[in-house]
């Protein structure tokens, strides 16, 4: 199993915060120190103002702290191991969230373009189906809870 211990490495793999991030910032700080970097793939989610047909307002995330922080390492240490990549950073927003926010940042370093958009996709799709989050969107019928998507499960069917 190749380790993520370069310099980019030195700061934590994944944060779950309230706050905004700064995607320049992120991407520099996790090419730093790494010449064998040869590509970098990234994914920022934002919310949407729709889903499933009607308008949403805000959408709030919940998550179990620790637990998820745990989750979302053995994720990255997953694609590492599958994919040979340098380096991985995954922040996730939690709190309430307005339309046009940005929710989550996979982002992720290897030698080639190949293996970073493979992983960063990897990364991507076991978020979606295994961290622990919820959901809750507000509408004009009200709050509801987000359920897991058939199109999630099948994204990471194809992984295994």
């Amino acid at each position: 199993m190749l380790a993520c211990d370069n310099a980019a490495m030195t700061a934590a793999r994944v944060s779950i915060q309230t706050q905004d991030f700064d995607l320049s910032a992120e991407i520099a700080a996790l090419r730093t120190g790494d010449a064998r970097v040869g590509a970098v793939c990234s994914f920022v989610g934002t919310v949407r103002d729709r889903n499933e047909g009607d308008a949403v307002s805000s959408m709030e995330l919940e998550h179990y702290p620790g637990m998820t922080e745990k989750s979302i390492e053995a994720i990255i240490d997953k694609a590492v191991a599958r994919f040979g990549i340098y380096g991985a950073r995954v922040i996730h927003r939690i709190g309430l969230l307005q339309p046009m926010d940005q929710i989550v940042l996979v982002a992720v370093t290897s030698a080639h373009r190949g293996k970073s958009f493979e992983a960063c996709e990897y990364i991507m799709d076991y978020l979606k189906s295994e961290a622990p989050f919820w959901k809750k969107e507000q509408t004009g019928q009200g709050a509801r809870w987000v359920d897991a998507r058939v199109s999630d499960e099948q994204a990471l069917a194809r992984w295994q």
